[in-house]
């Protein structure tokens, strides 16, 4: 019999993969964590230009009511008090997202909840019958104005097609707040790791072995000899060599300029919500960490159909996909050896305290 090198091969090193890793080694156990790209953290990965923490996948606001987890990421990296208020960008007109008070006091001139929801309601009452899609669905939630505005053109972008061609489950509701209140999220506790999102993930995963530049797929006879057990975070449908064929993904395309001032939008994330322009969003990223350096970093970030050597952001959960990963997720359960998790490994958006109360479950499942 051939002893193995380690208890666990983790493929990949995003959240899911580091916090089980973290788990594991806590608990004297050896992880060889293998990874795709340059870099661990997945998409969380921060990439520091001129003293700027730039967000290279997108931004990443930490939001969660789980006071563990909110003390467990706390204990590997201190976080600032950042309070997620994005704006819209529709042709020039600025509104505050989320839909509240704000939001409605410019659109209409109103000024009291009374106004606003008397507002709504009456253009919500056009949608007299069961939405049959995702535009009318929109409508029968926020009312025509917010939807032509707001909603449509972002959507349409993002997803590559009309709202009338969408399903209405895609959009089950809709935030519509009745204050004036720009945060976000509702969520008690939020802020972004001071120094960026490297500092958790290089502590979760402290006393591991990395290998980077590593294809699991493409290297499974070397890699599967050196571990015990395994956690896969990757793509399942690619696990199973498309077996029952291939899961769907849109993707994005990320464009990063340095400009020489202190100060392009004033926030964070301002969304472009007019079908016209060609990206969906603008991140400022200074502004996550209050930056005061003299020079800014902008991204644009634009919606993309994803072809297979694109990175997978997110999963297209209509009836066919979803029979389709629920074909895949019957072969994964039956796996001894092999833990999944994440959102590529269960083909679903997961927000980070998610996949963190996900990957502690499984750990300690696995690890009991």
């Amino acid at each position: 019999m051939v002893l193995k090198k380690y208890d666990y091969l983790i493929v990949g090193s995003g959240l899911f993969g580091a916090v089980f890793a973290r788990y594991a080694v806590d608990n004297g156990k050896s992880c060889l964590v293998i990874e795709k790209r340059s870099h661990p953290g997945g998409n969380l990965y921060c990439k520091n230009i001129n003293g700027i923490n730039v967000h290279e996948y997108g931004a990443h606001i930490f939001h969660t009511n789980n006071r563990r987890v909110w003390e467990y990421v706390n204990r590997y990296a201190e976080f600032n008090r950042y309070t997620n208020s994005p704006i819209a960008n529709y042709k020039g007109e600025i509104y505050n997202l989320p839909f509240n008070m704000n939001t409605f006091s410019r659109m209409w001139g109103v000024v009291t909840p009374e106004q606003a929801r008397k507002k709504i309601d009456q253009q919500k009452s056009v949608i007299d019958h069961e939405p049959r899609n995702l535009e009318e669905q929109a409508i029968r939630l926020v009312g025509v104005d917010i939807y032509n505005k707001l909603i449509k053109g972002y959507t349409e972008k993002q997803w590559g097609r009309d709202c009338s061609q969408l399903p209405a489950f895609i959009i089950k509701r809709l935030p519509v707040r009745y204050t004036y209140d720009n945060n976000y999220f509702n969520d008690r506790y939020q802020g972004i790791p001071i120094g960026g999102y490297n500092v958790l993930i290089d502590a979760l995963l402290e006393g591991c072995d990395i290998e980077f530049g590593v294809d699991y797929n493409k290297n499974r006879e070397k890699y599967d000899a050196v571990a015990d057990k395994m956690v896969y975070t990757g793509t399942i449908d690619s696990y199973y060599n498309y077996r029952f064929g291939k899961l769907e993904y849109r993707s994005l395309r990320f464009e990063t300029v340095e400009l020489d001032t202190d100060n392009y939008q004033g926030v964070a994330v301002v969304n472009y919500t007019d079908r016209e322009t060609p990206f969906t969003r603008i991140i400022e990223h200074k502004h996550f960490e209050y930056g005061e350096q003299p020079i800014t970093i902008i991204t644009r970030e634009y919606p993309a159909e994803w072809q297979g050597d694109m990175e997978p952001y997110y999963p297209v959960n209509d009836e066919m996909n979803q029979a389709l990963y629920h074909k895949y997720a019957e072969l994964a359960a039956n796996e001894l050896r092999t833990v999944f998790g994440g959102r590529l490994a269960e083909y679903k958006y997961y927000d980070m305290d998610k996949v963190i109360e996900s990957a502690l479950l499984k750990a300690e499942q696995e690890l009991v």
